[in-house]
């Protein structure tokens, strides 16, 4: 060791040493660079994952953009997230609203069909119910409904479609069947109404839309698996809204659905043929009556029209006004008309109506199988009725409403009338109702009251009048005085005969003493008729010596 690096030697002037000279070594690369080179790395994965997971890019039309905002509203296919809204903006024409959504790579391929439908799920409040309560929390989104059936290879994607403003009733993947019913109108049945079996809900409404020819209504209804095979040919729809009320002879009856019917309406089925279990056929039409009785009541058949002209006032037949034959209902009145005689120059009704020939029973059908019979239906059912008195006549239905309906019945007294069969429509002959008989009846009694000259009676009768009058004042004048004396001298007659008729007058006396004698008289011819009868002989013989002797 040296003195300069030894500590303890002893202090000595400072010496200046020189320094030493190192090497500077070659640079590297610092570990801190691989920070950033790693995230650099991350961010082209994330971003590569990002780019293979986003899928297509539809555009759906709304009326309304309401609770839809960018990257915030999800689209969901059976609650789960397949997409997000990138942008709304308004269509060119300003009628729609278009809203664009990102799909998800892996399985977007069942989205982008034709049939897939798209609807924005906001908390609706309907007759039917509740929905979409869970969006009030988590906000509106898009919902998806596609079916179900595999993608066919070479179909083209659909990126464009149009939104359901209202969710549809039944999604693609509901398990039941389809049918359609046909109704003369709507009623009170909406979208969603239910539909009943036995009272209990198998199904609902799920649209309706008019007929072609725009004289019916075609109400489409969906009835849920397993309830479905509930559902055969033999099947009968009426309708269940509301409350149904009836007066007949059972007395007075209300028949009412569920609330839920009587608000929203319902329709309701059963079977008409019980041992008929095989169902029917998905699309399959069926006709909707008005009540059960109606939907459940033997088929009519095919009506054929007639006419009615009445002479009277039809005031209270109303269209729909049965056609009823001794109580049975034949058929309705379908049209009331005013029409004009060339002939006679004068106005009748013309009441036109249907009437259903099966409801004839065994006479129609009898009668069809008459050779020719069934080119003219109607004229081979009536020509043979109307021959022995079968006649139409107006009738009161309810006195209280003045409503009055169409009467068959046969009249003995009807005049004969010329009833052509093969005519079309057929006309049948009409009677007066038994109140315009009694009109027209009165209507002669009071023609023939008129026809009495009263003013000639009431001047005959004053002068027969004034004639007793003169006469009654000449008998007081002229006859009073001598029947007055007349009275007297009869009233002094009456004196001596009471005279006469005392107890003290002789004459009273006299007549006494004369009915005793007579009383004795009568005794001894009793006494001798008594002897002859027991002595007949005597008259001859005369008196024997025991004769007995009459005291006197």
């Amino acid at each position: 060791m040296t003195e300069a690096q030894d500590p303890q030697a002893p202090s000595s002037p400072a010496k200046v040493l020189a320094p030493t000279v190192h090497p500077r070594r070659e640079t590297r690369i610092s570990w801190i660079w691989l920070v950033p080179l790693v995230a650099a790395l991350v961010g082209v994965s994330l971003l590569a994952r990002s780019w293979l997971a986003i899928g297509p890019t539809i555009t759906i039309s709304f009326e309304t953009a309401e609770g839809l905002e960018v990257g915030q509203t999800k689209v969901r296919y059976k609650d789960v997230a397949i997409g997000t809204v990138t942008g709304i903006r308004v269509a060119k024409d300003r009628s729609k609203v278009l809203v664009t959504a990102e799909l998800v790579r892996d399985g977007s391929e069942f989205i982008t069909r034709e049939n897939t439908s798209f609807w924005v799920v906001r908390p609706r409040l309907g007759l039917s119910g509740v929905s979409g309560l869970g969006t009030l929390v988590s906000g509106a989104y898009i919902a998806v409904d596609a079916a179900e059936s595999p993608v066919k290879n070479g179909s083209t994607p659909v990126y464009e479609f149009v939104g359901l403003e209202k969710p549809p009733e039944v999604t693609s993947g509901r398990p039941g069947t389809r049918y359609t019913l046909h109704a003369d109108d709507l009623g009170s049945l909406e979208i969603g109404s239910p539909v009943y079996y036995r009272r209990i809900q198998v199904g609902r409404i799920i649209g309706y839309d008019l007929d072609e020819s725009g004289r019916s209504v075609n109400i489409h209804v969906f009835v849920d698996a397993p309830n479905d095979k509930f559902v055969t040919s033999d099947t009968r729809f009426w309708n269940a809204s509301g409350i149904n009320l009836s007066l007949d002879a059972d007395g007075f009856n209300v028949q009412t659905g569920s609330l839920v019917s009587m608000i929203a309406g319902g329709v309701a089925f059963a079977s008409a043929n019980e041992a008929n279990t095989r169902p029917a056929p998905a699309g399959s039409d069926f006709k909707l009556a008005t009540s059960r009785a109606e939907a459940l009541a033997d088929p009519d058949g095919p009506p054929f029209h007639i006419e009615f002209h009445f002479q009277q006032s039809v005031r209270g037949l109303k269209v729909g006004a049965p056609v009823d034959f001794r109580g049975l209902e034949l058929g309705k009145v379908i049209d009331v008309d005013l029409e004009f005689n060339e002939e006679t120059k004068r106005f009748y009704a013309l009441v036109k109506a249907e009437l259903y020939p099966l409801r004839f029973g065994a006479v129609y059908d009898n009668l069809m199988a008459e050779p020719g019979a069934e080119q003219y239906r109607g004229g081979a059912l009536l020509g043979p009725l109307v021959e022995h008195g079968l006649r139409a006549q107006i009738r009161p239905a309810n006195i209280l409403t003045g409503q009055q309906y169409v009467a068959l019945d046969f009249f003995r007294d009807a005049e004969k009338v010329e009833f052509d069969a093969q005519k079309a429509p057929l006309v049948l002959p009409t009677i007066a109702g038994s109140f315009d008989r009694l009109q027209q009846q009165i209507s002669s009694i009071v023609s023939k009251i008129d026809a009495v000259p009263f003013d000639e009676i009431a001047t005959d009768l004053r002068s027969s009048l004034n004639a007793v009058t003169k006469l009654l004042q000449r008998l007081e004048g002229e006859l009073t005085p001598q029947a007055t004396a007349t009275l007297k001298a009869a009233r002094k007659s009456l004196g001596e005969v009471e005279k006469l008729l005392s107890e003290n007058s002789p004459m009273t006396g006299n007549v006494e003493r004369t009915l005793r004698e007579l009383n004795n008289a009568a005794k001894s011819l009793r006494s001798l008729a008594d002897y002859l009868q027991s002595h007949p002989s005597s008259v001859i013989r005369g008196k024997g010596p025991n004769a007995i002797t009459v005291v006197p």
